[in-house]
């Protein structure tokens, strides 16, 4: 796999902290919506806000292509990113979760808010055990500074994420963008994308 895709999607997930909730002037923001059009230089993005936004596309703009997998991807040693909300019992209940590639192990390791739903998660982690619960998951998460338990429910979004390319950034494409403010516009510095009309849920 292209190691320059993947470290671009990592740094694009890793944002912790208050950064990952109201991103600070200058800081880099994450823009979930829908492709209006894109020439290779310009993205033109509605975001879910409803809000129109024009990007400068750089000739290095990285792009990765989110995919739908099977819960049974999730295994023990897995290193995933799993979006939640406070459960019950002390546990979390998942959104989605992103099952890392193998050479994207380790990336925006860590507990920290995430701008999915408010009062949402991310934890990004190693998976120590896998319990099955109906048609669902128990997940154990294990990470540098602690460690999580994640009730995943049926019909939660798992994806992964492979090399993309400009040809998946059409109109009516389901995207998260990571742009960056660059001599006072915005510039989109990677683009998660889905393939007909799949919506990148994280």
């Amino acid at each position: 796999m292209n190691r320059r895709l993947v470290l671009s999607l990592t740094l694009g997930l890793a944002c912790t902290g208050a950064a990952a909730q109201t991103p600070a002037a200058g800081a880099a923001r994450r823009l979930r919506g829908t492709v209006v059009s894109f020439d290779g230089s310009t993205l033109v993005l509605k975001e879910r806000s409803g809000e129109t936004y024009n990007l400068a596309a750089p000739p290095n703009l990285a792009i990765n292509e989110v995919l739908p997998i099977e819960l049974a991807a999730i295994q023990p040693n897995s290193f995933v990113g799993v979006a939640s909300l406070p459960g019950e019992g002390g546990k979390l209940r998942a959104l989605e979760v992103l099952v890392f590639p193998e050479a994207a192990r380790g990336s925006g390791e860590g507990h920290y808010p995430w701008d999915l739903q408010p009062g949402s998660t991310m934890t990004n982690a190693t998976v120590a055990d896998v319990v099955s619960v109906g048609q669902g998951r128990t997940l154990k998460l294990r990470y540098k500074d602690g460690e999580q338990t994640v009730v995943v429910p049926p019909g939660i979004p798992v994806v992964t994420f492979k090399p993309g390319d400009r040809n998946l950034v059409v109109a009516g494409a389901k995207v998260i963008v990571t742009a960056q403010p660059r001599d006072d516009k915005l510039t989109a510095m990677r683009v998660l994308v889905g393939r007909d009309g799949f919506q990148p849920p994280m």
